[in-house]
């Protein structure tokens, strides 16, 4: 970015002569403070009408440069830090799913893919795997809040009691009749897969089953008219892919996408977030099954 202020007040580099001295340029946008607080950090740094841009002298320009633009970060994110803590005190989140640590918030609440869904929208948020908790800065407290009602509505929705209350209330409905069906649908262990968008054979990728591996792509065509209320828009374009449950080995040596899904996308690469559940849960799966071998 260059700087917006014009340099007229500034000493000026004539035309040419930084072209061959060792340095480096910077330019951002015109600051009153951050000019000064640069000046003093780099007092020999003379500003080039032709390059619209600082220019600071010396081998170790870049570096030095680099370091100075480190700490005036950390001081922009340290006061959105604070105003965000000072946000939370004035309007704070009264919830069992949310505690206050040093450096942000710790969320803990029951598996949801909504909960998931809404905190991977809070900038800077992470999964912490080992303890099982989200992490959130103060300084996304404003997106945080913004987002709480639904996450904690889908924490409290899927509370052990909570489910088990619903299921009571299921019980000889048609609800729960559809609820059979589909899961006598997913135990034949094929999806529908748009012909033209077909997953790689053996590699796990996530699905609305969550993280499977594809072992065949049948060219058998699906008849919408029998798994529509299973699978909401599939066609007469796709196919039925037949998948099975990974193994720990797979999701290990399985390299995390950086790269969130496309939207409505059919199936995707696993994020390291989706992958630590699945490869704990593999882990817990092939220890019960070694102990039982005698």
């Amino acid at each position: 970015m260059t700087e917006s202020k014009s340099a007229a007040d500034h000493d000026k580099a004539p035309s040419g002569e930084d072209g061959a001295k060792p340095g480096a340029d910077i330019s951002f946008p015109y600051d009153r403070m951050t000019v000064e607080q640069f000046r003093r950090r780099f007092p020999r740094a003379r500003w080039s009408d032709a390059r619209q841009a600082w220019f600071v002298p010396g081998r170790t320009a870049s570096r030095r440069i680099g370091r100075w633009l480190a700490e005036i970060e950390s001081e922009a994110d340290a006061y959105a830090d604070a105003k965000g803590r000072d946000a939370f005190v004035f309007d704070p989140i009264d919830s069992p799913y949310l505690e206050l640590g040093k450096a942000g918030f710790r969320i803990r609440t029951p598996y949801s893919k909504t909960v998931v869904d809404e905190l991977r929208e809070v900038p800077f948020s992470r999964w912490d795997g080992d303890l099982r908790i989200w992490h959130v800065p103060f300084r996304s407290y404003e997106e945080l809040r913004r987002r709480w009602p639904e996450i904690e509505a889908a924490a409290r929705r899927n509370e052990p009691e909570e489910r088990r209350r619903r299921a009571e209330e299921r019980k000889g409905t048609e609800q729960e009749m559809r609820s059979k069906l589909r899961s006598a649908e997913r135990k034949r262990h094929r999806y529908p897969l748009q012909s033209d968008d077909l997953p790689p054979i053996g590699r796990p990728v996530v699905t609305a089953y969550g993280i499977v591996v594809f072992s065949e792509i049948s060219g058998e065509l699906v008849d919408p008219s029998v798994v529509a209320d299973f699978y909401p828009g599939v066609t007469e374009d796709h196919v039925w892919g037949y998948w099975r449950v990974p193994t720990l080995e797979e999701l290990i040596r399985t390299w995390p996408a950086k790269m969130l899904p496309v939207q409505n996308a059919a199936w995707w690469l696993p994020t390291i977030e989706e992958l630590r559940p699945t490869r704990r849960t593999a882990r817990s799966r092939e220890a019960r099954k070694q102990g039982k071998t005698p």
